[in-house]
């Protein structure tokens, strides 16, 4: 179960992530209309896999994919944009990956 829910939680990253930058590109790169039309359609498609977590409780969910959310964009902005983060940036990242690690996978009483 944790396996999936790493891997729907790195699909919503991409759909998100990709989504975003397709708007900021359509929009403040002047790539056009077509860029942000793909880049909705990406972001309500993040929405809905969000929703195929196992776990059932909406805030826990979305607390945790924040911290997948800091540390994808740090990623997503190296690989598409060149971006180059600083250790500030890498210690932030791994600290908010900790934080999902224990919102999501802890060990909780029934």
């Amino acid at each position: 179960m944790t396996i999936r829910s790493i891997a729907l939680f790195v699909l919503a990253a991409l759909l998100e992530i990709g989504g975003a930058w397709l708007v900021w590109q359509g929009l403040r790169e002047h790539r056009g209309w077509l860029w942000v039309g793909i880049g909705m359609v990406s972001l309500a498609l993040y929405g809905m896999v969000a929703t195929l977590q196992p776990e059932a409780a909406f805030g826990r969910v979305l607390a945790a994919y924040g911290g997948v959310f800091v540390a994808g964009s740090l990623l997503w902005g190296m690989a598409a944009d060149g971006f180059r983060p600083d250790r500030w940036d890498v210690g932030g990242a791994l600290v908010c990956l900790v934080g999902v690690a224990l919102i999501m996978y802890a060990p909780r009483g029934a």
